[in-house]
């Protein structure tokens, strides 16, 4: 799927696992497994466990999602 066909959801970064990989808590308590977006990794965009994010989660697998923004504090 194309970035813009993503459902973007609201959430808070409650784990940084191994590989890139992070368990988010959305807004309204599902959690979801997400990796950083290219353009965020290629500006090097720094991601910590209590920021929000914008999480673009899939229609079709809405347990796996990319991580498109993080909101300043």
């Amino acid at each position: 799927m194309a970035k813009d066909d993503l459902a973007k959801v609201e959430g808070v970064i409650t784990k940084a696992t191994g590989g890139g990989n992070y368990i988010i808590t959305l807004e309204s308590g599902a959690t979801v497994t997400a990796k950083l977006s290219g353009a965020m990794k290629r500006y090097k965009v720094r991601v910590l466990p209590g920021d929000r994010v914008t999480v673009g989660v899939s229609l079709y697998d809405p347990s796996h999602g990319l991580i498109v923004y993080r909101h300043k504090a």
